[in-house]
């Protein structure tokens, strides 16, 4: 790529994890938690959202194309990226390593996610409720699969959330970036605790 466009891709590709795609996963997250409160909660939640207007233009800007742009440039970085162990030290290069790796699980099950509960429902025609997915999440393999998934996909979103940080600037010195560093370690276990909680829920009863 051109210096200047790989620049500009990049940047694209910062913000984009943040903006819209970090904040449709907390939302995301948080409507799946109803699960938490019993099966009408879920339902309920879930069916405001599937009625909300435009939702199929609201799906495809907001969702689809936003994560199709991040996902292609990602395999890009994983691809070409070099470790940055000199510039921020081992455990930075270790968060650098992760990312990537949990970016082609996150990937992985993104793709799988949307096959199970879009692709294959506008064929069945079926509603993606409470009891479409405990169908789903009380095989074992699902179940595992699915809290691989969400772990990855929260420790991607929050640990990019630093990287974004210091990509655009707003955590300079090394000591913003430490608190950064806590600050984020928060908003991963918060938004994972969100996800395992209604994966238990749906999947376990409990």
């Amino acid at each position: 790529m051109n210096e200047n466009r790989e620049f500009f891709y990049r940047r694209l590709h910062s913000l984009l994890g943040v903006l819209p795609i970090g904040i449709f996963l907390i939302q995301h997250l948080v409507i799946n938690h109803f699960a938490a409160y019993g099966s009408d909660s879920f339902n309920k939640a879930a069916g405001f959202m599937h009625d909300l207007p435009f939702r199929f233009v609201l799906e495809w800007v907001v969702i689809y194309i936003p994560i199709l742009y991040h996902a292609i440039l990602g395999v890009y970085i994983v691809l070409t990226g070099k470790n940055n162990a000199r510039r921020y030290g081992y455990f930075r290069n270790l968060m650098f390593l992760l990312q990537r790796v949990t970016g082609i699980v996150t990937l992985i099950f993104i793709a799988w996610h949307v096959y199970q509960t879009r692709i294959i429902t506008i064929f069945t025609q079926e509603t993606i409720d409470f009891d479409f997915m405990e169908a789903i999440l009380t095989q074992p393999f699902f179940f595992w699969f699915y809290l691989i998934g969400v772990i990855s996909t929260t420790f991607h979103f929050a640990n990019g959330l630093w990287s974004f940080l210091v990509t655009w600037g707003i955590t300079v010195s090394p000591r913003s970036q430490r608190i950064a560093t806590y600050a984020t370690l928060l908003v991963f276990l918060g938004v994972t605790y969100l996800g395992i909680r209604s994966l238990l829920a749906i999947g376990m009863g409990v």
